[in-house]
């Protein structure tokens, strides 16, 4: 009897420091000068239990709109639930500009091949896991056709993770005369 005494006083606090996860985002705010001048081939947000959400420069349309593409990577036993299910392009810390229109938003786990994804019409209520995969890419395709501003941020929604509501990165977009393009800045 003393001995689980014992063991339980031992066990019982290991098992509630494993409850709950200590995280702290880094770079929620992407830009981190005032020009944002410096372009960058892509971003990566890292979310708690080992998902993460990562984004390269977006596709510029001839009409001043561009296409944008995020790629949500979900470990096998995990799911986050979207808090909303908008992509809002906004001016920089500021106002919603467009909401950004659904292309494209399929799955695959990380071991099938790249041909062989389930499309999805609208953006799901939550991202969950595939079994047969170390990971499940999650990859949406977003087009926004109105004219965008020569600096701009892409707020994808926030999630839920385990009960818990985690921020997501605002990711920084301006437009670079000599590339033509727009492209990710810092």
């Amino acid at each position: 009897m003393r001995l689980r005494y014992i063991a339980s006083s031992f066990v019982l606090p290991l098992l509630l420091s494993a409850c709950g996860d200590s995280f702290t985002p880094v770079d929620v705010y992407m830009a981190q000068t005032p020009e944002c001048k410096d372009w960058q081939d892509g971003s990566r947000f890292e979310l708690p239990r080992g998902i993460s959400v990562s984004t390269t420069p977006p596709v510029t349309l001839p009409d001043g709109g561009a296409e944008f593409t995020f790629v949500y990577l979900v470990p096998r036993g995990e799911r986050a639930l979207f808090l909303t299910r908008d992509f809002n392009v906004t001016q920089p810390k500021g106002p919603v500009l467009a909401k950004a229109k659904l292309v494209t938003f399929y799955q695959r786990t990380t071991n099938s091949a790249p041909e062989i994804v389930e499309a999805i019409p609208k953006v799901p209520d939550m991202l969950i896991a595939g079994a047969t995969g170390a990971e499940t890419i999650w990859r949406v395709r977003l087009r926004v056709t109105e004219k965008l501003p020569e600096r701009f941020d892409v707020v994808p929604p926030a999630f839920e993770i385990a009960l818990n509501k985690y921020p997501m990165r605002t990711f920084t977009y301006r437009y670079f005369p000599e590339r033509k393009a727009y492209g990710l800045c810092r």
